[in-house]
Formats: C-alpha cells, sequence, structure tokens
C-alpha cells in the first residue's frame, strides 16, 4: 500500500497542471493508524466531487463490541459518528480555495431521524467513513498545495476528533446507545400492548417552522389524558408515561389550529427513531404505517381498487385498473390498497389532503344518488372491515365530518395542543343526534355503524378460499391482483439506465420522472438516492418478465439485508450517499412509475 509520502510526492508532481492530472492520485494511502482511500476523481472543479473514505481498525478505534452488536444500536450510533464528523467537515470546508467546488469537504447531513446510510459503517474489524472533497484548483489549474492542507491538516484533526472511541465523551455515546435501546423496547412493546402508537408526556410536536423539522422553542409539551395513559418501565430511562393509540379506528377531530394535523404529523414520522432533543424522540409509532392521501395526476398500474370503486361508466376494469392522470378518489383508493399490500398494519389519514367523495357520502347525498349509480363505496363504509378482516388500524383526522364518530373505538379531541378523550361522549351526542332525526332509516343505519359494515356489493368482492370464514359467511376480500413486472420498463439513455433525484420529490429513471411528492414518509434525500438504486438494479438484475411485485421488493430487500446498500451500485465506488427506506416507500416508488410495464394475473 501507498504512504502518505506517497501522496505528498504525488500531490507535488502534479502542481499547477491542467485538472484530468489529479486522477493520479486515485489509491489507498497509510496514514499510520488510519488509511485514505481516494476512490474516484472529480473532471474538473465545477463536477460533483471526488469520493473518498477512510478506514481505521477497529483494534484502534476502540469501540465497545456490545455497542454494534444489535442493528438498533449499531445504525444509532453511525448515526453519532456522522453528526461528529460533519461537525468536523464543517469547520474546515471551502478553507482550501480555489474555484467551483475547490476546498468542499462534504458529509452526508442526517436530519431528526436516525436512518441507516452509507456513509459510515461500523464492523467488528473496522470503521469506514465515506465523504466528498473538491479537489482545489484555479479554473482548471490543480492547486495540490491546498489539496494538501486538507489530506495533512484538516482530515487529521477531524480523525483524531472523531474516530478514537477513548477521546470521545463516554457518557455521550452511551446516552446514544441506551435511547436506542429505549426505542427499540417501545416499538416492541407496541406490538404487546395491541399499541398502534405511544406518544410519551414531556414531547415536543411543533416544529420551529414550515421549514425547520427542529422542535418549536415554548411549544405545548404533551401531556396524555388519563383514560389512554400507559407507562412502560424502559430499560434505561425507567418508568415513561405517555398515551398509548389502541388498535383500531381512532379519530382525532378540535377546532383549526389546535394541533389534530401536528400530532398526526409526529404520527408519521414516528415510524423512525429520533434523535435525543428532537422532542419526538418517544413518539414511536407501528413501523409499516402508511400515511394516506389524495393524489390527483398520479399514474395506476394495475392495482385492484374494486374493493372501493366499481361499476365505472365506461366499464373500466377496476380489477386491474389502469390510469395515467387519477382522480382523488381513485388515487386514494390504489393508495389505501398498495399500502396494505406492502404490509401496511396503520393508515394515517388526514380530512385535508383527501378527497371528499372517498372518504364518506351523507345520508342525503345517498338519497339523491342511488347506491347503483354510484360506482365509490366510501372509506366510511370500510374502514371497520379493514380493521377487523384485515387488522389495518386506522387514525384519522377530521375536521369537517361527523359520519365517523360511530365508526370510531377512539376519539381524541385536540384542544390548545392538548389531547382528550371524548370517546363517550362523542357517541352519545351523536346517538342523541340521529334519534332526533326525522328519519328513522338514518338513526337504523348510526346503530348499525356500532358493527361491521353488513352491506358488501357483490361485485366488489374477490373471494379468497383459503381466508377464514368471518360473521355472515364472508371472507375477506382480496386487496390485490398479482402483478408481473415485465423486463423493458425504462429507456434507457446510451447504454444505461441513469439515474438523477431531485431532492426528496422525484426521482429521474432513463426518461422518466418519478413524482414523490406525495409520498410524505420519505424523511431524507437520501432514502430518494436508494430508491432510485433500487430501481435501476431490479430493471437490470432482477426483472424477468416471471416476478410479481411482492417478489421483486422482498428480493430487493433480503439483498440489501445480507450485502448493504452499497450492494445497489455496479461501480466501484458510491457516486451518492444512500439511506435505508422502508420497504412501504419501495413499493409506493414502483407504483408511481408510469413506464412500468405489468401484466395481471387474477
Amino acid at each position: 500500500m501507498n504512504t502518505s509520502t506517497n501522496l505528498r510526492n504525488l500531490l507535488a508532481s502534479v502542481n499547477h497542471k491542467s485538472y484530468p492530472a489529479y486522477k493520479s492520485l486515485q489509491g489507498q494511502y497509510n496514514f499510520g493508524d488510519y488509511t485514505l482511500c481516494i476512490d474516484h476523481v472529480q473532471g474538473d472543479p465545477f463536477a460533483a466531487p471526488s469520493k473518498l473514505r477512510i478506514l481505521m481498525r477497529q483494534s484502534i478505534a476502540g469501540f465497545p463490541a456490545d455497542y454494534y452488536s444489535l442493528p438498533d444500536r449499531k445504525i444509532a450510533l453511525e448515526d453519532y459518528i456522522i453528526r461528529l464528523f460533519g461537525a468536523q467537515a464543517a469547520k474546515y470546508t471551502f478553507k482550501a480555495k480555489g474555484s467551483g467546488k475547490s476546498g468542499l469537504i462534504s458529509v452526508s447531513r442526517p436530519g431528526q431521524e436516525i436512518l441507516e446510510r452509507t456513509a459510515c459503517n461500523i464492523s467488528g474489524q473496522q470503521l469506514e467513513m465515506r465523504f466528498e472533497v473538491g479537489f482545489p484548483a484555479n479554473g482548471r489549474n490543480i492547486q495540490s498545495d491546498e489539496l494538501a492542507k486538507i489530506f495533512f491538516d484538516f482530515l487529521p484533526a477531524a480523525v483524531n476528533a472523531v474516530f478514537y472511541y477513548k477521546k470521545l465523551n463516554a457518557a455521550a455515546v452511551k446516552a446514544v446507545i441506551e435511547l436506542a435501546d429505549d426505542q427499540a423496547f417501545i416499538r416492541k412493546e407496541l406490538a404487546r400492548l395491541k399499541l398502534a402508537a405511544f406518544v410519551a408526556d414531556g414531547s415536543i410536536l411543533p416544529r420551529e417552522s414550515g421549514v425547520s423539522e427542529r422542535p418549536m422553542k415554548g411549544a405545548v409539551p404533551f401531556a396524555s389524558p388519563e383514560s389512554l395513559s400507559v407507562t412502560l418501565n424502559l430499560p434505561h430511562k425507567g418508568a415513561l408515561s405517555g398515551m398509548g393509540i389502541p388498535n383500531g379506528i381512532t379519530l382525532i377531530v378540535g377546532g383549526g389550529y389546535h394541533g389534530k394535523s401536528t400530532l398526526l404529523e409526529a404520527l408519521e414520522l414516528g415510524v423512525y427513531n429520533h434523535i435525543a432533543g428532537d422532542g419526538r424522540e418517544y413518539v414511536i409509532t407501528d413501523s409499516s404505517a402508511v400515511k394516506i392521501r389524495a393524489e390527483d395526476g398520479r399514474s395506476i398500474r394495475g392495482t385492484n381498487i374494486s374493493y372501493f370503486i366499481n361499476n365505472l361508466p365506461n366499464k373500466k376494469d377496476t380489477v386491474h385498473f389502469y390510469t395515467e392522470d387519477a382522480s382523488g378518489s381513485t388515487s386514494q383508493a390504489a393508495c389505501v390498497v398498495e399500502a396494505i399490500e406492502a404490509g401496511s398494519r396503520l393508515l394515517l389519514i388526514d380530512e385535508d389532503t383527501s378527497a371528499t367523495n372517498f372518504m364518506v357520502r351523507d345520508e342525503l347525498m345517498q338519497r339523491v344518488i342511488r347506491r347503483e349509480q354510484e360506482p365509490i363505496t366510501p372509506f366510511i363504509n370500510r374502514i371497520r372491515p379493514l380493521y377487523e378482516e384485515h387488522n389495518v388500524s386506522t387514525i384519522l383526522v377530521a375536521g369537517s365530518s361527523g359520519d365517523f364518530f360511530l365508526k370510531a373505538d377512539t376519539i381524541l379531541q385536540m384542544d390548545t395542543y392538548r389531547p382528550y378523550d371524548i370517546t363517550e361522549k362523542a357517541k352519545k351526542m351523536s346517538l342523541e343526534f340521529y334519534s332526533d332525526s326525522a328519519s328513522s332509516k338514518t338513526f337504523a343505519n348510526a346503530l348499525s355503524s356500532f358493527r361491521p359494515d353488513a352491506e358488501f356489493p357483490k361485485h366488489s368482492e374477490a373471494e379468497n378460499p383459503s381466508a377464514p370464514v368471518l360473521p355472515g359467511g364472508r371472507t375477506p376480500v382480496v386487496m390485490n391482483s398479482r402483478r408481473i413486472l415485465l423486463p423493458g420498463s425504462f429507456e434507457k439513455k446510451r447504454d444505461r439506465l441513469k439515474i438523477k433525484c431531485h431532492g426528496k420529490d422525484s426521482i429521474q429513471l432513463g426518461f422518466e420522472d418519478i413524482d414523490l411528492r406525495y409520498v410524505e414518509q420519505i424523511a431524507d434525500y437520501e432514502q430518494t438516492n436508494s430508491l432510485a438504486y433500487f430501481l435501476r438494479y431490479a430493471d437490470e438484475q432482477l426483472l424477468d418478465g416471471t416476478k410479481d411485485l411482492n417478489e421483486v421488493v422482498k428480493e430487493l430487500m433480503a439483498i440489501v439485508s445480507q450485502k448493504g446498500l452499497s450492494a445497489l451500485s455496479d461501480s466501484s465506488y458510491l457516486p451518492d450517499f444512500l439511506a435505508m427506506p422502508r420497504i412501504q416507500e419501495v413499493y409506493a416508488c414502483f407504483n408511481r412509475c408510469r413506464s412500468l410495464k405489468i401484466k395481471g394475473i387474477r
């Protein structure tokens, strides 16, 4: 292996030469305690920065093996080291001068969520850190004396401050590990206690602003209603009380600006662990939860929406439904079915971002427009079967329709950011309201709402012979048909499928833009990068015309689980920082590919 002296000599030999001479620096260099790897050199000072790694043997780094022995601990420790190294890099970035990106030292920039990332990897053998450096130049003439400052002054200082466990604050590192343990414990307790989510007392849910995920200063701390209060005995923190939202149907109501959507947004991102001080570090949601909303104009690729929509006037097939321009109702129906196909056990819905005709139809509308004239079976008629037949719970924010009161198991009223359990009161008032109605049929419908919906259009049910028989002799509805993914879906630029990501909003795959703006639980742009790599890997390696969507996604997740996210790249280096998405977002990305070729099988 080359030494640091070899690198210094190479830098001197290329000084003031044309920028491509920097390519000769690629390789690995021994700096004593660590190895500096220059994996890829940028083409000019205005191009994407060069890709580098630092490797240090674990025997030198000295992190306790117990701190990375479990997945949650390992991810939390790696996240902590990334943040420390990023803070050090920020001190030195652009201290080396030059044109364009000269002097840039860039590291993965985690937000409030703790995610598995390719930027750092800790094993029993070594610690690895990936980062980027803008190699300095004046115009396109190499300024290697400036790069020498980065290699021999700035990086050694950063390594010295971060990579040696004995030089870190041991109590701070221990606190990171203990928080990871406690968060993992709460997730396990959700299943044992049959809870959809847990929100600790004292949590700070409001955010600093619409463009900042940091906690709002002076915000009202969360306090659970006594009837829903749960006390968990965490392994390290000890007794922690908070609101346990039970499985089933939960309605969140209240006046405008009282915190309904704020609570739901905290639950949306409660599928991820959060760093200490975020205010939501003990807001833990079922990790399979999916935010459901209308997405006017999205494409739908062979999804079975017949559970909600049938008998369209144009006789269009809703068992294998295709459209390039979905309406609000069809897009939301597809979103529900696709979430369940992706393994979701909890749906999160905000009335404000829902299609009204998909959610509910009032009594007067049902009288004017007869049932056989309306192809949409509204969500209110399916919300109980989804739970009782499919074990899929719902947490719904509602502000305008009271029809969901009698459907709900739990009703929370948000008042000045504090929740109150008004279940009994709301149900009593609902019964009084319906009993006072002039229509006896309305009152009968209200009473029947306490039971599973009795009316299911026969044309919308796909019988599942292996499913258990439910009351009334019915069987659960099959949510989706088998969809075979066909090869050659994406048009390539030149010889391969080019990918480009635009923040969290979209992926450019070949000539196609995949809109992800409304996949609201993507927490980090590095997850979007990963989704692009998932799709390209599937297109190039897995799609052979025999595998359905479920098989392809599960194979992808298995590859990443065994080999890491870096297995998705076929180059000798990772062109982008990647963060692990959930399986639900992988499904969502496939389902929004307009050019994806699918063969549906009933």
